[in-house]
Order: structure tokens, then C-alpha cells, then sequence
């Protein structure tokens, strides 16, 4: 799975169900670099000590949505509107 495909048909999908949604389109389009964490987590921000100062994650919310092919996937929204990570529900063990 490439991950740059699928933040382009995330950005699709965001863009037909919620196209006032400008900062997380945005903020998916800023998404650079990154790695596998797992099979089903790719995560674009350390996730080391989550929600501590000095700490790159800042966790914010969980934004849900339905591909029709990869199926479920869940978006990491950070306190300061970065993509934490990606989340690919059907495929977790």
C-alpha cells in the first residue's frame, strides 16, 4: 500500500463529506516522511511520551472514515493540526 495514494483518496473523501474541512485537508497534504509502525499504523510524528511537555505528540482527536477498498481507516489529528498517524483498522490482527 502506498501510503502518498492513500492520503490522496483520504483527501477525496474528506473533500466530498466534509469540504469546509480546509485544515485537515491541509494537514494531510503536509504529511512527509513517516514509517510503518506496525501493518496497520503509519505514524508521521514520534509518538514517544504522548501528551508530555517537550513531547512531539500532542494528541487532539480521532477522525473516522470509510474507504471503499482499504476500508476503515483512522486519522491521528494532533493539538497542532499535524497528522500523528494513520490507522488501518481492517487490517489490525
Amino acid at each position: 500500500m502506498e501510503i502518498e495514494t492513500v492520503i490522496k483518496d483520504l483527501i477525496k473523501i474528506i473533500e466530498k463529506e466534509e469540504p469546509k474541512n480546509e485544515n485537515l485537508i491541509k494537514s494531510l497534504q503536509n504529511c512527509i516522511g513517516g514509517k510503518w509502525k506496525s501493518k496497520a499504523y503509519y505514524q508521521f510524528v514520534n509518538s514517544e511520551n504522548p501528551n508530555q511537555e517537550g513531547s512531539e505528540w500532542q494528541f487532539l482527536e480521532n477522525l473516522i472514515f470509510e474507504h471503499d477498498v482499504i476500508g476503515t481507516i483512522i486519522v491521528d489529528l494532533l493539538k497542532d493540526n499535524r497528522i500523528g498517524g494513520l490507522e488501518f483498522y481492517d487490517l489490525i490482527d
